[in-house]
């Protein structure tokens, strides 16, 4: 092989290398933790004494500065009680339950500010996202396997130190169910007790809060 023939062979070797490490540049995964509330007949707005506890996983592509997908899965529970609405009618059903579940996202991110692949850029922006999932649940009355969910919400992320983000994210889950807390137009199973159904025009939700941690994978090239 000839000189001319190696220094090409280099230069398709080193080109190809680049390219790899700039794609490389646009994965990130990373993990979260925070908690999740629920919104339905149980308790018709959020409400900070039902937070409970949650973490996820997620594996984030930077297809552009602007814009990112994004696919994870996090498991959690949430729960509500009656005793703490100021309703006469929630007061006497004095209803409460207590759900697990697990879900499978993926999202489409917009960032308002550029993200910059750059040496000594402090990158960081506001964003919000929007996708789709499928999710299980199971309480004492219900369990049900691989239902649609549609995540939508915001968050604002921060590299502190490169190759490390730090970030922190509010999003709902809306559903086309109204058995999230066993209640429902009826109730599963044979019932009479017209304080013991839902409401049929409200289906159930719920946000998932969390604080993340991420990693970028940088490749420094050298020539």
């Amino acid at each position: 092989m000839s000189k001319r023939q190696i220094h090409n062979a280099w230069l398709l070797v080193a080109g190809l290398f680049i390219s790899l490490s700039v794609h490389a540049q646009k994965i990130e995964v990373g993990g979260g933790l925070g908690g999740m509330l629920y919104k339905g007949d149980v308790s018709t707005r959020l409400n900070p004494r039902s937070y409970r506890p949650a973490g996820n996983l997620f594996f984030r592509y930077n297809a552009t500065r602007s814009f990112s997908m994004r696919a994870g899965v996090a498991v959690g529970s949430f729960q509500a009680e009656d005793h703490f609405s100021s309703d006469p009618l929630q007061q006497a059903r004095n209803y409460s339950f207590r759900s697990t579940t697990s879900e499978a996202t993926i999202d489409l991110e917009y960032n308002f500010l550029n993200y910059k692949l750059l040496p000594k850029v402090k990158n960081w922006t506001p964003y919000v996202f929007a996708g789709l999932g499928l999710y299980n649940y199971t309480n004492a009355v219900v369990k049900a396997r691989a239902l649609l969910n549609f995540p939508l919400g915001i968050g604002v992320k921060y590299e502190i130190k490169r190759p490390w983000s730090v970030g922190l994210e509010f999003g709902t889950r809306f559903t086309n169910n109204d058995y999230l807390d066993g209640l429902g137009e009826r109730t599963y199973g044979v019932t009479t007790n017209k304080l013991a159904q839902g409401n049929p025009a409200l289906n159930d939700s719920y946000t998932y809060t969390a604080i993340t941690l991420s990693y970028t994978f940088y490749k420094i090239v050298c020539p």
